[in-house]
Parts: C-alpha cells; structure tokens; sequence
C-alpha cells in the first residue's frame, strides 16, 4: 500500500486502473548507436537502421528483396531423419527443433500478407525459383533464427536440392549464408554436409551456371569452411562477421591482439577475401548486373517461372553411349 492507493481522486483511479494497448515491439535498438529507431521505418528501410546496421531478416523479406515484383516459386524441400543420434543435452533434440519451428511459424504468420507467395522452411534453410533482374535465379537463404543457422542435414538436403534445381533450370544460384557453425546434435552427421554441399557446387559449375555468395552477419564454423567461400563472387553485406572461429578464441590462441575489424567485411574485402560489400538496399541492382555478366544469354531467355516440384524432373536422362558393348 502506499499513498496512491490509500488517496484517489475519481480521474486518477480511472488512469492509473486503465492499460494502454500498445505493441511491445514498436522500437528497436540499433546495435550500432544505441538508439531506438521506430519498427514501420525499418521496415521502409530492410531493416538498415540510421546508423548503417544492417539487421537479420527472414527468408521471406529477403526473397521480397532480390526477386523481380516480389514473385517467386518456393522449393519444397527434401524431408530428413529426426534425431538420428537420439542427441539429448538439456532438453531432447526434438524438442530444440519443434521449439524453432514454431518460432519461425509465427514470424512467417506475421510477415505474410494476404496473396503473396508461401515460404516453405522446415528447418533453417529456405529455397526459391524466380528472376532477379529478369534472370532466372534459384535463391537459397540460411535462416540464423532457426538455431543459429546451424548447418545440420536438412540444410545440407535443402543446398543439394536448390543447386539441382538451379540446373534443371538452367539458373543461377545464389546463396545467403548465416550461420554459426554445424548444428552439434548431429555429430558427424553435420560435418559431412561440407563435402556434399561442395560437390553440388561442381555440378553447378559443371553446367555452366555461376554460383554466388551473399555474406551476411554472422557467417562462420564449417558454413565459412565450405560453400561459403567457394562463389564465383563473394558479396557482403557491410559489418559482418565472416570467420571460422570468433575474435576471443584466436586472441587466446596466439596471445595477440587483433587488428580493428578484424574478420568484418570490410577487413576481408582489403585482404582479397570479398570482392563487394554492398549495402542491403543497393544489393539487387549489383546482383543484376553480376548476373548480367556471368548467366548465359539463351538461359535467361528460355526459362520461365513455373510450378516448383522435384528438381530432378527437368534434368535430361543420360543417352546411352552407341558404341558401348562393342569389341
């Protein structure tokens, strides 16, 4: 009790018994200045805020990014085996994962608005089939809000999947990584996407097709040590860490202190490790007219959206080779 309660005058009983409605996410904090920045103008702006820091965003806002009319065509991808160690640390494996589903449920409910195109994210990876400045271009962007991005076997399933589409339709293919490093409740079983998800890459690169990468923040572990680092061009998006291990393990490791940046964007562009840091807003436009240079005339204009299903239904049979059998 104090002398609120004890002494009200009729009005201020009525204010201080009343609530306001009012959203509790209407601000962010910028990271970078501290200050808040009302949420409708970050959405204005893709979420770079005033001071030029550039925020996480859904798979969904970033295909309404970089595809042409904010149309595209979701890839469904491939289902894989749950829990195949019966992994259990806190809590079960299965539990983390049904937790981050339903996460990324209620962002997808609150992102969509009527009639727009469907996301179809099981896991941490979503993938795309659309065009990017009229080129055709399959887009698969990695979710950190999905357990950090982690790179488990749906992601690898997820990368294989959207690189076979990206040949069967003769398209680039364009990745958005965001990652911590492999997801640990798969064990083995998430270090051998590295190997897989670079052979999909040689099947892309096989067919003449480029293969390019957009850095986002954080980018690092086994994600940084395979198809990360293996675009024909490497873009980033300004400020991102982009790193195998963190600043604070290597510092304790060699006992030295690290340059200013070190592991950032901008540091890696100078030691030749990125070829672009481009601002989020400006991205579509260099990704134009990369693809532009790199995707062959005649794919641009033989392919057209359609109804996205197995990847592997377009590609050709393998003829038979005549002379085969013959002494």
């Amino acid at each position: 009790m104090n002398w609120l309660t004890n002494f009200r005058t009729p009005g201020l009983k009525t204010f201080l018994s009343s609530k306001k409605d009012t959203p509790d996410n209407l601000w962010v904090k910028c990271p970078k200045s501290g200050e808040l920045v009302y949420r409708s103008d970050l959405e204005e702006s893709w979420y770079v805020t005033p001071a030029g820091a550039h925020l996480r965003i859904s798979p969904r806002r970033r295909f309404r990014l970089l595809f042409d009319q904010e149309r595209w065509e979701p890839l469904q991808l491939p289902p894989v085996a749950q829990d195949p160690l019966k992994f259990k640390d806190d809590k079960p494996y299965p539990s983390r994962l049904k937790a981050a589903k339903a996460k990324i449920a209620g962002r997808e409910k609150e992102e969509s608005p009527e009639g727009s195109p469907p996301v179809a994210q099981d896991d941490c990876m979503a993938a795309a089939f659309g065009r990017v400045n009229g080129k055709p271009t399959v887009i698969l962007v990695q979710d950190f809000a999905f357990m950090g991005g982690s790179l488990g076997m749906a992601a690898g399933e997820a990368f294989i999947a959207a690189a076979q589409l990206a040949v069967a339709r003769k398209a680039a293919f364009v990745v958005c990584t965001a990652s911590g490093g492999a997801r640990m409740q798969e064990g083995t079983l998430s270090l051998m996407q590295m190997p897989r998800t670079t052979l999909a890459i040689s099947e892309v690169r096989d067919a003449g097709l480029p293969y390019i990468v957009i850095l986002t923040d954080p980018t690092s572990g086994g994600v940084s040590a395979s198809y990360a680092m293996l675009g024909d061009v490497h873009i980033a998006e300004p400020d991102a860490m982009i790193a195998f291990s963190g600043p604070r393990v290597i510092e304790q490791t060699i006992r030295e202190k690290l340059p200013e940046g070190f592991q950032r964007s901008e540091f890696l562009r100078e030691k030749g490790q990125v070829d672009i840091v481009c601002d989020r807003r400006e991205m579509k436009d260099v990704l134009g007219r990369i693809l532009r240079h790199l995707l062959p005339k005649r794919a641009s204009e033989s392919t057209a959206i359609g109804p996205v299903n197995a990847p592997s239904a377009d590609v050709p049979a393998p003829q038979k080779d005549k002379k085969a059998g013959k002494g």
